[in-house]
């Protein structure tokens, strides 16, 4: 994909199909990104406002939304005016960003429970990838809690292993994995034994 371009996709899940586009974040998403931020994270692990904020605008950041197509065509004369209605049609979203000396790094990725299952956080990650290899990163981390099954499943089927453990790391005190990928490697079908 182009950066900033978005592109349709129509995503399977939970016996359902969902048409989505991946864009880039724009200032008056804000808001709905902290909502789902905090539908899709506990408190403790969940980002406040101003840290949300602040990652959005570290040097290197940048964010990627997943929209529903549908609500794209109807609320596209009020998108971007003042009053306008705030993207309430976001289905997820991500936020990386490129660090010094070949890193990539993934701060969040959150999609609603409503969208999971239909390849939305799957295609956030890749575009996200993506956009990191452009920026010339070689590898990528991010980190996500020694309990969040779901999460460890999801970064083990996209060839994210587990580097170590941080303990504490989010407020509630619960420990962090830290979890790499080498972005320069294509990741080609397994090898199994004949």
């Amino acid at each position: 994909p182009v950066p900033g371009q978005s592109r349709m996709i129509l995503a399977h899940g939970y016996n359902r199909s969902v048409e989505f586009t991946v864009r880039d974040f724009r200032k008056q998403d804000f808001e709905t990104l902290w909502g789902i931020d905090q539908q899709c994270f506990a408190p403790g692990t969940s980002y406040s406002r101003a840290e949300l904020a602040t990652y959005l605008r570290r040097p290197g950041a940048f964010a990627l939304v997943a929209e529903s197509s549908e609500a794209s065509q109807i609320d596209a004369p009020n998108r971007g005016r003042r009053g306008g209605k705030p993207s309430a049609d976001i289905l997820g979203f991500i936020v990386a960003e490129a660090l010094n000396r070949g890193g990539g790094h993934i701060i969040t990725i959150d999609v609603l429970p409503t969208a999971r299952g239909a390849g939305v956080g799957s295609s956030l990650l890749r575009d996200a990838e993506e956009r990191l290899r452009t920026a010339h990163c070689h590898t990528v981390i991010l980190e996500t809690a020694v309990d969040n099954q779901t999460a460890l499943s999801f970064y083990k089927t996209h060839q994210y292993t587990v580097v170590k453990t941080i303990p504490r790391y989010y407020s509630n005190g619960v420990d962090a994995l830290v979890l790499k990928k080498d972005l320069l490697s294509a990741a080609g079908p397994a090898k199994l034994p004949q």
